[in-house]
């Protein structure tokens, strides 16, 4: 058998993964006892997983979280109130699949973001294609838009991914056009797409966010009918974190 050649058809058939597999077990002595169906299985695994690790990247890129975590590392022992059963099912996306939301209130530095990354990783694995934005972003990105002419064409790039992580909601209150942009986004994902919205403000304090009753109540109502909550208390991570290195910190270093 023409060992190169046959990989260099398999390159241009754009099977870059499976030419290498090809060759890497034409290379090993052990693939000789191995059956014709053993090796054509070998070389489709390889290939699957190569293709499935690029659109994993590109999800992951296209997702921009702002933090590289993922939920199998996720600190259930700070006592901040996140609970671990509900977080783990989140973790299962099926809230995704459903058409649901996630809504994670607390104070600043617990972990808000954090969490919010770890479940769009874990969409991004599962398939889903995920979008983060901090909200003082995403607002400003409409308002450029509407400048531009283009809104419309951005409203319906968010309405196509299936995840929206909208980060650190607050507590400035909406303007009116800001108001009716996300009253647009929340309703264009309703039974299409879900939702993640963290915020320091508590769900009762979210009218005053929106600052307009009416158009509060069509927009908290299509998200919290249909989400789950996680809300976290306690003090701040990343001062807890801080002391014992402070302790530790040789003054006179």
């Amino acid at each position: 058998m023409l060992t190169h050649p046959t990989a260099e058809r398999l390159r241009a058939l754009g099977l870059t993964a499976m030419a290498e597999a090809f060759l890497e077990l034409q290379s090993t002595a052990a693939a000789a006892e191995l059956s014709r169906e053993d090796w054509l299985g070998l070389l489709v695994d390889r290939e699957a997983t190569s293709r499935d690790n690029k659109r994993l990247t590109r999800r992951l890129r296209e997702a921009r979280l702002r933090q590289a975590a993922v939920i199998e590392d996720t600190d259930f022992r700070s006592p901040r109130g996140l609970d671990r059963a509900l977080f783990l099912k989140l973790g299962g996306c099926g809230w995704i699949r459903e058409h649901s939301h996630v809504v994670i209130s607390g104070p600043t530095g617990v972990g808000k973001s954090w969490l919010a990354c770890a479940l769009g990783q874990k969409a991004c694995r599962e398939g889903y294609s995920v979008l983060y934005k901090r909200a003082p972003r995403l607002f400003a990105d409409l308002a450029t838009a509407r400048g531009e002419g283009r809104l419309p064409r951005l409203l319906a790039a968010l309405e196509r991914v299936r995840l929206l992580i909208i980060d650190d909601w607050g507590p400035e209150p909406l303007t009116a056009e800001q108001r009716r942009d996300l009253l647009e986004i929340v309703d264009d994902r309703d039974d299409r797409g879900s939702l993640l919205v963290t915020s320091q403000l508590p769900l009762n304090r979210w009218h005053d966010l929106v600052g307009d009753l009416t158009i509060g109540d069509a927009i908290i109502d299509r998200i919290i009918h249909r989400a789950h909550r996680l809300e976290l208390k306690g003090a701040s991570l990343r001062k807890r974190k801080a002391v014992p290195e402070a302790l530790t910190t040789d003054p006179a270093g």
